[in-house]
C-alpha cells in the first residue's frame, strides 16, 4: 500500500516537473482555499462570545441553598443529611421558574426549621445537573423523605398548595391514639386507609416500613390528598375497624364493603399495597385539575357522561364546609339502599361500620349519608323498629354489624340535602359524575360556563354539563343542589339550558344588527321579517374579510322593513344546538313565516354581493296574502322591493306636482317684487338727485358762514386791540397832564417875578404840544 502511494507521488512529481505551470497553479489554488478558511474560522472565534457565568437565583437572605453552578453532588449530600428536603430544579431564563421563586421562598421562610430547601441550576452547561438530568420543562420540584424519593410535585406552584404537600410528605401517616380520633379520621376524609402495627417488640416493624413506603407511593399518584393513610398501635382501637392481626391494612369505604388487604393473595410490598388501595377505593366525587390551556383531562372526563362540576374556593389549610356539603349530597346520590316501605325484604346496607361489641348495643346508620359516617350511636337513641336486621360475619373481615333505617340529624343535614336524591343513581339513566375544581385556579373556565363575580363568594358555582345533548345547566342561588339534581334526572327535565352570552355595552346605530344569546330568538325568529345571519368569531380571519361584503349588502337593503342583515359572534355567545353551525364563517337565511325552513349559503359559492343577493331573492318566502288596513301585503322580497319602488315613484310624482304649483306661486310673487323694485329704484334716483342739490347748497352756505365768522373774528380782535391802545393813551395823557401841571406850578414858584410875556410864550408852547399830541392820536385812529 505504501509502495503504491509512493509510486503515485513520484509520478505526480515527474508530471509537475515536466509542467511547472501546473505546479504553480496547484500551489496558488491551495493558498486561495486555505486563506479564506483561516480568516473565517478566526472571525467565528471572535464573534461568538463566551457564556456568562451564572449568578444566584434566590436572594441571599432566603433560607434556600442556591446551587447556581449545578452542583448535583452537593444537592445529594444536603438531601441525605435532612429528614425532609425539597429540591427545586430551575432554569434562570424560565418565566415559570421566576414566577415560582417567590412562592418557594415564602414556603421556605415558614418551614426552614424542619425542611431543607435546595435550588439547583439545571441549565448551566458546565454543571453536573445539566449532564445527568433530562428535564423537558421547568421548574421541577422533587421531595425526599429520609432518603426515600424522589416524590415529584405536580400541583400548582403556589405557596399554600406547595406547603400543604410538603407537610403531607413530612407526615405521611396520621397516628390515631383513640377511638374518637379513629372516627374523626374516617369521617373527615373521602378515602381512608388504616394500618395496625404493634411496636412492643420492635421500634420499627418491617410491616410498618412497608406501610410508610406505600403512603409515600400514594403521594406520587395523588397530589390532591384524596387518599389518607393512618396508623393504629392500640389493639382496642384496631378492633374498632375489625383489625385483630398485626400488620393489617384496612381500606374504609362508605358505599360498599370495607376491605382488608389480602396478605394471603398478594405480597405485602409498598407497591402492592398502593395498587390495591387505588384499585378498590371509592371515588364518589373527583378532584380534577386541568393543567394548562391545552389540557385534555377535563374533556376526557366529560366524554364519560353527564358531569356535575363544582367550583370551590379551596383552601388547603382549613376545612371547607362547602366541600363537606357537596360530598354529603354525592353520598346520598350514590346510596342505592332498598326501599323503606318494602318491609318484606331485608335492605342491603350501602354502608357498613363495625360495632365495638354486641353487649354495647351500638347501632350503625347505613342510609343517611348526612350523618358523619363512622359515628356510633347507642341503641337507646332509636326505637326498637329502627334496626332492620342483624347480620353476623357481615364482611370478609368477620365484623359484627347492624343495619338501621335512615334517621335524619338536623345538626349535620344542610339545606342542600333531600331524601329525594337518596339512591337516585340507581333510579335514573342519566347518571351524574361529581367533579370538584379549585375556583382559584379555574375561575376563567367557570366564567365561560356562566359564573358571575369573583371566586371569593360564600357559595360554590355548580353546573351540569352533558356533552351528548350539547347542553349545560347552572344552579341558581335560590334552588337547592338536591332539587337541581332531581330536576335533571327526570325524563322531561324542567331545567332550562344555560346560554352564555356577551351583553353589548351600548346599542349603536348600524346597518348590520349585532345578535347575542339574549336577543337571538327575538331577532332571528321574527315571523314578519326575513333574516340573513352571519356566524363569525374574533379569531376567524375569513370572517373579517366578509364584513365589507355584508356592509355593502346592508347598504342595498337599507330602509327595507322586510329583511334584516345580522351577525352573531359564536365565540362569545352560546346558541341552541339546532341553530349552531359546523364551521366559520357560515351564512344562514331564515325566511319569514317559514323559520323552520332555514337555508344555508352554499359552501362552494364565493361570498360576494351578487351571489348573496341572488341567494336572498331565490329563497325569499311565499306567504299567503294577508289583508291589512293599508292594503295587501306583498308575497316575496322582490315584490316588496317593486312595491316599495312604485310607492316611491308615486310619491315623487305628487311631490313634483306640489313643487310645480309652488314654483308658479313663486314666479308671480317674483314678478310683483320686480315691479315694486323698479318703482323703488326710480324713487331712489329722485331722492339721490335732491340729496345732491341739498348737499351743494349746504356746502355753499357753510362756506359763507365760515367766511363771515372769520371776518367777525378779525373785527373782534381789532376792537380788542383798539380798546387796549385807547386805555394806554388815556393813561399816558393823564400822566402828561399831571407832569405839565407839576412843572407849571414849579415854574410859577421860581419865576414869580418874570414877565408876563414869557408866561404867555410858555402857554403858547404848551398848547402847541397838546395840539401836536392830539393830531398824532387822530392819525392813529384813522390808521386803525
Amino acid at each position: 500500500m505504501l509502495r503504491r502511494v509512493r509510486e503515485q507521488l513520484r509520478q505526480a512529481a515527474v508530471q509537475m516537473a515536466k509542467r511547472p505551470e501546473l505546479c504553480c497553479g496547484a500551489i496558488l489554488l491551495t493558498c486561495a482555499i486555505i486563506l479564506p478558511l483561516t480568516l473565517t474560522c478566526s472571525r467565528v472565534k471572535d464573534v461568538v462570545a463566551a457564556a456568562r457565568s451564572p449568578v444566584r437565583f434566590f436572594p441571599p437572605e432566603a433560607p434556600v441553598v442556591d446551587l447556581f453552578l449545578g452542583q448535583l453532588e452537593e444537592a445529594d449530600r444536603l438531601r441525605e443529611e435532612a429528614d425532609v428536603s425539597v429540591v427545586f430544579y430551575y432554569a434562570p431564563w424560565c418565566a415559570h421558574c421566576i414566577s415560582a421563586r417567590q412562592h418557594v421562598q415564602q414556603v421556605a421562610l415558614r418551614l426552614a426549621h424542619q425542611v431543607q430547601f435546595v435550588a439547583v441550576n439545571c441549565w448551566w452547561h458546565q454543571g453536573r445537573c445539566r449532564k445527568q438530568k433530562s428535564f423537558f420543562q421547568y421548574p421541577v420540584i422533587h421531595l425526599y423523605y429520609r432518603r426515600i424519593g424522589p416524590i415529584e410535585y405536580r400541583g400548582p406552584v403556589q405557596s399554600e398548595y406547595l406547603e400543604n404537600f410538603i407537610q403531607r410528605v413530612s407526615a405521611p401517616l396520621t397516628y390515631l391514639p383513640s377511638i374518637g380520633a379513629l372516627h374523626t379520621f374516617l369521617t373527615h376524609h373521602q378515602q381512608a386507609v388504616v394500618g395496625f402495627f404493634q411496636f412492643g417488640w420492635s421500634p420499627q416493624p418491617a410491616g410498618f416500613i412497608t406501610f410508610l413506603l406505600s403512603a409515600l407511593q400514594a403521594l406520587r399518584r395523588d397530589h390532591q390528598g384524596e387518599v389518607r393513610f393512618a396508623v393504629v398501635t392500640n389493639q382496642a382501637v384496631a378492633e374498632g375497624v375489625s383489625l385483630t392481626e398485626d400488620e393489617s391494612v384496612y381500606l374504609h369505604r362508605r358505599l360498599n364493603i370495607s376491605l382488608v388487604f389480602p396478605r394471603t393473595e398478594r405480597n405485602f410490598t409498598a407497591q402492592a399495597v398502593c395498587d390495591w388501595v387505588f384499585e378498590n377505593r371509592e371515588r364518589v366525587i373527583h378532584w380534577i385539575q386541568p393543567m394548562g390551556a391545552k389540557s385534555y383531562l377535563l374533556e376526557a372526563e366529560l366524554q364519560k357522561g353527564p358531569a356535575l362540576l363544582t367550583f370551590l374556593p379551596d383552601n388547603p389549610f382549613t376545612a371547607n364546609q362547602l366541600l363537606t356539603q357537596v360530598t354529603d349530597v354525592a353520598l346520598h346520590y350514590h346510596s342505592c339502599c332498598g326501599s323503606e316501605e318494602d318491609s318484606s325484604s331485608v335492605p342491603l346496607c350501602c354502608q357498613s361500620l363495625p360495632v365495638l361489641s354486641v353487649d354495647a348495643g351500638v347501632c350503625e346508620l347505613c342510609v343517611s349519608q348526612c350523618w358523619a359516617l363512622g359515628l356510633y350511636l347507642h341503641q337507646a337513641q332509636f326505637s326498637s323498629s329502627s334496626c332492620r336486621s342483624v347480620q353476623s360475619w357481615y364482611s370478609p373481615s368477620g365484623r359484627f354489624s347492624v343495619c338501621c333505617r335512615s334517621v335524619p340529624n338536623p345538626r349535620r343535614c344542610p339545606e342542600l340535602l333531600s331524601d329525594s336524591i337518596t339512591g337516585l343513581q340507581c333510579r335514573t339513566n342519566k347518571t351524574l359524575r361529581f367533579y370538584l375544581l379549585d375556583a382559584q385556579l379555574n375561575w376563567p373556565l367557570a366564567q365561560r360556563l356562566g359564573a358571575s363575580g369573583n371566586q371569593s363568594g360564600d357559595l360554590p358555582f355548580i353546573t351540569i354539563i352533558n356533552l351528548r345533548d350539547e347542553t349545560h345547566y347552572v344552579l341558581n342561588r335560590t334552588d337547592t343542589l338536591a332539587d337541581f339534581i332531581q330536576n335533571f334526572s327526570v325524563s322531561y327535565s324542567p331545567l332550562h339550558r344555560h346560554l352564555v352570552g356577551h351583553k353589548l355595552q351600548q346599542q349603536t346605530q348600524s346597518l348590520i344588527q349585532e345578535v347575542t344569546s339574549d336577543s337571538f330568538l327575538h331577532t332571528v325568529m321574527d315571523s314578519q321579517r326575513d333574516v340573513l345571519l352571519l356566524y363569525y368569531s374574533a379569531w376567524c380571519g375569513f370572517c373579517s374579510v366578509l364584513n365589507q361584503v355584508f356592509l355593502q349588502l346592508a347598504h342595498l337593503f337599507q330602509g327595507n322593513s322586510a329583511l334584516t342583515v345580522a351577525r352573531v359572534n359564536v365565540g362569545r355567545n352560546d346558541l341552541p344546538w339546532e341553530f349552531m353551525v359546523d364551521h366559520l364563517p357560515s351564512v344562514l337565511f331564515f325566511p319569514k313565516h317559514r323559520k323552520q325552513m332555514s337555508v344555508k349559503f352554499p359552501e362552494n359559492t364565493p361570498m360576494t354581493v351578487p351571489n348573496l343577493l341572488r341567494f336572498i331573492l331565490q329563497h325569499t318566502g311565499h306567504a299567503p296574502w294577508e289583508e291589512s288596513g293599508g292594503g295587501v301585503e306583498p308575497k316575496s322580497l322582490l315584490e316588496a322591493e317593486l312595491h316599495m319602488l312604485q310607492r316611491e315613484v308615486f310619491s315623487l310624482h305628487r311631490a313634483r306636482e306640489r313643487l310645480s304649483q309652488q314654483l308658479a306661486v313663486l314666479w308671480r310673487e317674483n314678478r310683483r317684487l320686480t315691479l315694486h323694485s323698479h318703482t323703488l329704484e326710480t324713487q331712489n334716483a329722485e331722492l339721490r338727485e335732491r340729496s345732491g342739490r341739498l348737499e351743494t347748497l349746504y356746502r355753499e352756505k357753510t362756506r359763507q358762514l365760515t367766511h363771515s365768522v372769520h371776518r367777525l373774528q378779525e373785527l373782534a380782535d381789532t376792537s380788542e386791540e383798539l380798546l387796549k391802545e385807547n386805555t394806554l393813551l388815556k393813561v399816558l395823557l393823564n400822566a402828561l397832564r399831571d407832569t405839565d401841571r407839576w412843572g407849571t406850578d414849579r415854574q410859577e414858584e421860581e419865576t414869580q417875578d418874570t414877565d408876563g410875556q414869557e408866561v404867555e410864550t410858555q402857554d403858547t408852547d404848551g398848547q402847541e404840544v397838546e395840539t401836536q399830541d392830539t393830531d398824532g392820536h387822530e392819525r392813529k385812529c384813522e390808521a386803525s
